[in-house]
């Protein structure tokens, strides 16, 4: 359950948000279950905080720091996560479908039965990233770097991989 003083802080804005967490280094920080859906939080510092189960639907998220935040079986569905930086983030089981993730950093992170059907990951860096067993039916995946993901049981189903990197580890 969301911590409801850290939650009201963020609601106030990304500004007085960002400072409060620069002078506030190494807080846990719990917004899991909150409901950020449509949500100004364009360049919001929420790195390593837990945001499991919460609804972020159709929030403005691009140039956020979500790097090693817990976005497990969280609501991303339609979200702007352009240019945000979600590596190490766990996304496992998390709703992304239709969100925009275009040059997204997703590099180490775990997408595990996610569900990111008609998202839009074109030039997402992807490195190392754990897509096992994640729907990506109808996705837009052109330019995106793939390099060492984990694609065991992915849907890539009518996806647009055209001009994405693909490369394995080389024995």
């Amino acid at each position: 359950m969301a911590d409801e003083s850290q939650l009201s802080l963020l609601k106030q804005g990304v500004e007085r948000w960002n400072l409060w967490r620069s002078s506030h280094p190494g807080l846990a920080i719990d917004l899991s279950d909150a409901d950020l859906s449509k949500a100004n939080l364009s360049g919001v510092d929420l790195h390593a905080v837990n945001l499991d189960g919460s609804n972020l639907s159709k929030a403005n998220l691009s140039g956020a720091n979500l790097s090693g935040a817990n976005l497990h079986v969280a609501n991303l569905s339609k979200a702007n996560l352009s240019r945000a930086n979600l590596s190490r983030a766990i996304l496992y089981i998390a709703n992304l479908e239709k969100a925009d993730l275009h040059q997204a950093t997703l590099a180490n992170a775990d997408l595990s039965w996610a569900g990111l059907i008609s998202a839009n990951l074109q030039a997402a860096n992807l490195q190392s990233a754990n897509l096992h067993g994640a729907n990506l039916k109808a996705a837009s995946l052109d330019g995106a770097d793939l390099t060492h993901a984990i694609l065991t049981q992915t849907v890539l189903d009518r996806s647009d991989i055209q001009n994405a990197t693909l490369k394995g580890r080389q024995s």
